[in-house]
């Protein structure tokens, strides 16, 4: 049996513990070539959608490839928060009237972004940035403008906006550990709105990585 159930009653262990247990079990004998990439897909979504310890342990019962230390190095690499010490950067403010501003790739995040949006659109992409702090805060005054973030999924989000006729929307899940970034966003949108997405769903993000794993090993990607 792939997943252990020797120990501690499967019942008892952390769900998304078991999750990541069973998704690594998927990855690894995909990467491998032991399961084709159908199989990989229609597993890995029953594991994504899974709501019981038993179903992570059925979907993975037949496999015998355990990961390994090549693969758990891959996974951190991947899946860890990239961190930057040296050239400190405190503070930026971003000026948005009329126009449209965005962030993306590997930019350097100070701890503290002041957003000025009048009438414009602001996007900040923080899915492949690189962090030089722990606790990053946006500091928003948004005026009839829109403004978006895009975080990947081991970056922790808090929302404490104030909204006159406006919205914020944060669809960002926070499932990043005790060392993972925060973001909190605070201030106040006037006739505007705020989104907070995924860049990448954890299935395709999950998908991306067992393709990197499986050209890592030799395999050609199917």
């Amino acid at each position: 049996m792939a997943i252990d159930t020797s120990g501690v009653k499967i019942e008892d262990r952390p769900f998304d513990q078991v999750r990541q247990e069973a998704i690594d079990q998927l990855i690894m004998n995909y990467s491998h070539g032991i399961i084709s990439a159908e199989a990989f897909e229609r597993r890995l979504d029953v594991a994504s959608d899974a709501r019981t310890h038993q179903e992570l342990v059925d979907v993975v019962a037949d496999l015998t490839l355990q990961p390994d230390d090549t693969y758990q190095q891959q996974r951190e690499k991947n899946f860890s928060p990239r961190y930057q010490a040296g050239n400190d950067t405190r503070n930026e403010k971003i000026l948005c009237v009329l126009s449209s501003n965005e962030h993306s790739g590997q930019w350097l995040v100070p701890a503290e972004i002041r957003v000025i949006n009048v009438l414009g659109s602001v996007e900040l992409d923080f899915s492949e940035a690189i962090f030089q702090h722990q606790h990053i805060v946006i500091r928003v005054n948004n005026w009839v403008g829109s403004l978006n973030i895009l975080v990947p999924e081991q970056v922790n989000v808090v929302s404490n906006m104030f909204n006159i006729v406006g919205s914020t929307k944060n669809r960002a899940r926070s499932m990043g550990g005790q060392q993972a970034p925060q973001i909190t966003i605070e201030g106040y949108s006037v006739l505007g709105s705020l989104d907070v997405n995924l860049k990448r769903t954890m299935k395709e993000k999950f998908s991306a990585f067992a393709d990197q794993c499986r050209s890592m090993f030799g395999l050609n990607k199917p």
